[in-house]
């Protein structure tokens, strides 16, 4: 604890700042893939085999390809295309690109819970199938996905421990982390404050995502 007690008192406005940049770079990149997630899914839901075989590749791609790996194409590839990005836009687009193609994912899997007869009865009311999408089953399939976004977002939070890997202006943590055990006999210490506050926000979204879901929750 002694040892602990001077990390802080030494590094505590550090961990603090690393702490709130851990915060941005997870609310930066999930609102976006969410976003972008289910314009994937509703424009997978239309009569377009050409469009539908495109986007089914893109969720395949992202969900599958390492984010380390597509951090280092972004900040190390890109250029030799002309196109640069600043460290901390490529952080957050990389982890933008891997949660849209998971919330996709998740979202087909919510959609294929709804029955079939709600969409026979929807068209028999007339509803064109852009409004069946958006009033019957984009709305159910959110529903259904609370816990598997609620677990997206808290895997996201512990990936922008990519932003260590190249060099921000800003720590987070796992940086700091390192910096501090390079530097000093205090790299224990360091990694469990770290890890504490790492447990102490994933425990934080899963109590929220527990509420949304009691909420929110679909009675069969």
């Amino acid at each position: 604890m002694g040892d602990i007690s001077r990390l802080l008192s030494d590094h505590g406005p550090a961990f603090w700042q690393a702490l709130l940049l851990t915060w941005k770079l997870t609310a930066f990149s999930f609102l976006p893939g969410f976003l972008l997630g289910v314009v994937v899914t509703v424009l997978r839901l239309l009569p377009l085999p050409p469009l539908r075989f495109v986007l089914t590749g893109y969720v395949e791609i992202f969900r599958n390809i390492p984010s380390v790996a597509l951090l280092i194409f972004i900040v190390f590839a890109l250029p030799d295309l002309n196109v640069v990005i600043d460290y901390e836009p490529s952080v957050i687009l990389a982890l933008t690109l891997v949660c849209s193609a998971f919330t996709a994912d998740y979202l087909r899997a919510g959609i294929n819970t709804i029955a079939g007869s709600q969409i026979e009865a929807a068209l028999s009311l007339g509803m064109r199938p852009m409004q069946i999408i958006s009033a019957v089953v984009l709305p159910q399939a959110l529903r259904s996905v609370v816990q598997p976004m609620t677990s997206l977002l808290i895997a996201l939070m512990l990936s922008t421990s990519l932003a260590s890997q190249v060099p921000l202006a800003g720590r987070e943590l796992t940086a700091l982390v390192s910096k501090i055990a390079n530097d000093s006999a205090a790299g224990m210490a360091a990694f469990a404050v770290a890890a504490a506050l790492y447990v102490a926000t994933g425990l934080l979204i899963a109590w929220v995502g527990a509420i949304l879901e009691k909420k929110l929750r679909i009675l069969r």
